[in-house]
């Protein structure tokens, strides 16, 4: 008997571990692809000018990520729609236009912003723009358009597991540790446009749009639906977790070398690289620059077919990773244009990339509000969710967010005016 008692325990588990592992990965490739070129560029500003100041804010943003991502999850297990196909469904043609254009045209930004932070990533092994960019762009289309979602999947998962190079990075940093953790609990406010631009920043980079669209997709792609989505929640509460764990260390590293030796204004991610080596040495440089480059690589694949699934599901054509290029052609194409033109611009010369790739970041913030209320209204209708519609915590949480990140907006511009 005690020897069975021990086996079953032992089998539970097991089966348990297995069937978490049938369904994890797209909350943990979701949340990790936000951690991009700009998304390090954010989060080494902000070490580099308020030092450990800005950590704080790693934590609501945590929270408030986990809440997002878990609607977005649990409609498209629910539903098995996306959420274009459920915004067009339930608010109409006009709805889905400004979703589709204002979306798109940000998601094309963001994708721009990827590859510029592939060629600076490979700018500091001294590899050209002229040659990287073209091979990353037609690397990242084969994969996806030669492979089924499975083993797509496997890659990206990999992919996200070389993000650890980050906090190997920090730790060489020799940060105070002491600061850091007080910082974490305790906000520190300071009241300038600078500061605010770079909350809203944080904000927009932890919290993007075009997440929502692709987590909603590769769930209802994956095939999770209402009973397998207890485990699948997990996969999305323990990406957005290790996503922000990132982000903190990336923070930490900046601020433990950048702004404490006065070094307060960077206008790329590799001058944060290149500024470690003299003071954290050779691999934490190297860990830095890896880390960029794979950043680069990831989400130059994952934010064009975030906006392709956004757009074809807003027209009602057919999308998907599983489907061949003659079953779903408008959604191929139009992958294989988001990464020409992002790809494209980004070998146009003395184009300012630093610029776009910040104003992409806050762009982010600022759209966010406005997913959230179409998000929190779908979410809420008992006709199309059910049982499964929001609770009270997470509707407060979510609304919070929203109403936040809108004052944090018109606050900037005014601060910025004002400023001028």
């Amino acid at each position: 008997m005690r020897l069975k008692e021990v086996r079953w325990p032992a089998k539970l588990l097991r089966y348990r571990l297995l069937a978490f592992f049938a369904v994890f990965g797209p909350g943990f490739i979701t949340a990790n692809v936000d951690n991009d070129p700009g998304g390090i560029l954010t989060y080494s500003q902000a070490g580099a000018k308020f030092g450990y100041r800005l950590l704080w804010t790693l934590i609501p943003t945590t929270i408030a990520l986990i809440v997002v991502q878990e609607m977005a999850a649990r409609m498209g297990a629910v539903t098995g729609k996306g959420l274009h196909d459920l915004i067009r469904e339930e608010f109409g043609i006009r709805a889905t236009f400004f979703v589709s254009f204002v979306f798109g045209l940000a998601d094309l930004g963001n994708i721009v912003a990827e590859f510029a932070g592939l060629a600076s990533g490979m700018g500091l092994f001294g590899i050209s723009k002229y040659f990287v960019v073209p091979i990353g762009a037609f690397l990242v289309w084969i994969v996806v358009v030669h492979n089924s979602y499975k083993p797509f999947e496997r890659i990206l998962i990999l992919f996200s597991l070389l993000f650890f190079v980050y906090p190997v990075s920090a730790f060489l940093a020799h940060p105070d540790w002491h600061a850091a953790i007080h910082d974490t609990f305790v906000p520190q406010i300071i009241r300038s446009s600078d500061y605010l631009i770079m909350v809203v920043g944080l904000i927009g980079t932890t919290i993007t749009p075009w997440m929502q669209f692709y987590l909603q997709a590769s769930i209802v792609e994956k095939g999770i639906g209402k009973k397998q989505y207890s485990l699948a929640k997990w996969d999305v509460i323990s990406g957005c977790i290790i996503t922000d764990v990132i982000a903190f260390f990336v923070v930490l590293a900046c601020a433990a070398t950048l702004y404490v030796s006065g070094v307060r204004n960077i206008s790329d991610a590799t001058e944060a690289a290149v500024a470690l080596r003299p003071l954290a040495g050779d691999f934490a440089y190297l860990l830095f620059a890896l880390g960029l480059v794979n950043a680069a690589m990831l989400s130059a694949a994952i934010l064009p077919l975030a906006t392709a699934y956004n757009i074809c599901e807003g027209l009602g054509a057919e999308s998907g990773v599983n489907k061949r290029f003659s079953e779903a052609p408008v959604f191929y194409w139009l992958y294989t244009f988001l990464i020409v033109s992002g790809a494209g611009v980004v070998l146009i010369p003395r184009l300012p990339l630093i610029r776009l790739i910040l104003f992409s970041q806050v762009a982010n913030g600022a759209l966010l509000p406005f997913l959230l209320v179409f998000m929190l209204l779908l979410v809420n209708r008992k006709k199309l969710m059910g049982e499964y519609t929001n609770s009270r915590p997470a509707n407060v949480i979510a609304w919070a967010t929203s109403i936040i990140i809108m004052v944090l907006t018109i606050a900037m511009i005014w601060t910025t005016s004002v400023g001028q």
